[in-house]
């Protein structure tokens, strides 16, 4: 990918509602160009879409925590992740290496709602579960570290 998309991308990360004209002129293009490269990065699956960030706790969600599950029975079918779809307290569910087969991020708001979330989790997909408990999160969500070469500084 050329610098220059890159470029474009970090920023649309970083504000997805930044306009063409101020886009271009952070990335040194015209705004017609910038939006056909925009355009294009779009048609490509670059970016995928736009969203907006969520203050969670206005919405008195103040609970994060991390639940990693795996199997009761190892040998049961691998399809805890379409059975706790439909959970919308799970903002993302990860396939992982290691002990576990995957973590999820949930969203409640508060002890009490957790412990429920988490024997619906047990029931449903028919896991045992670790859960870690966000205290506070000093950032999240940030812009990728993009360069030209993708691993500068490594």
């Amino acid at each position: 990918m050329e610098d220059l998309d890159l470029a474009i991308v970090s920023a649309l990360t970083a504000d997805g509602r930044i306009s063409f004209t101020e886009l271009a002129t952070r990335v040194g293009l015209s705004t017609s160009a910038v939006h056909q490269r925009v355009k294009r990065l779009e048609e490509r699956g670059v970016i995928t879409g736009y969203t907006a960030k969520i203050n969670y706790e206005a919405l008195g969600l103040t609970l994060t925590a991390y639940v990693a599950i795996r199997p009761i029975d190892p040998a049961a079918p691998d399809d805890a992740p379409e059975r706790l779809a439909a959970l919308p307290q799970i903002e993302s569910c990860h396939s992982v290496a290691g002990e576990d087969y995957y973590l999820l991020k949930v969203r409640v708001n508060g002890p009490a709602a957790l412990e429920d979330l988490l024997a619906r989790i047990r029931n449903v997909a028919g896991v045992t579960h670790r859960t870690t408990i966000v205290l506070s999160t000093p950032y999240e969500g940030r812009a990728p570290f993009l360069t030209g070469d993708r691993i500068a500084g490594w």
